[in-house]
């Protein structure tokens, strides 16, 4: 059985799907409401359920925080198989990143609006 975080996280992964982007392990583990906790780590592990028991929803939607992809694994093929154009990370030899990677963040405000990328620069601008 699934844990309730599982869920979130499942319903987050089709709401990516359906926007057509991809979203950082801290901005899903902060929609479903808990801590991504160390190197994201509790969203790794939700999404090992969400893999076996929902096998149909884009996991690979889900990125961690550095934006870092490891270079020839599972994850960097399943992007650029959803047409994600995916470059080498710059200083990384092992790692890859999503081009224009700001483009393709899909984020949340506090009451779970999408927000885009320039509102989330504008919020950090008034911020400072």
């Amino acid at each position: 059985m699934a844990s309730s975080r599982a869920q979130e996280v499942a319903e987050i992964l089709w709401e990516l799907k359906r926007a057509d982007k991809v979203a950082t392990f801290s901005s899903i583990a902060g929609r479903a409401g808990f801590s991504a906790g160390a190197n994201g780590r509790t969203v790794v592990t939700c999404l090992k359920t969400v893999r076996r028991d929902w096998s149909h929803l884009q996991w690979w939607r889900a990125i961690k925080d550095d934006g870092l992809i490891e270079k020839g694994s599972e994850h960097e093929e399943k992007l650029r198989e959803c047409g994600f154009e995916i470059q080498d990370a710059d200083g990384e030899a092992e790692a890859v990143t999503i081009a224009s990677m700001d483009e393709h963040l899909m984020s949340w405000d506090e009451n779970g609006k999408p927000q885009t990328a320039e509102e989330v620069a504008a919020q950090a601008q008034d911020g400072e």
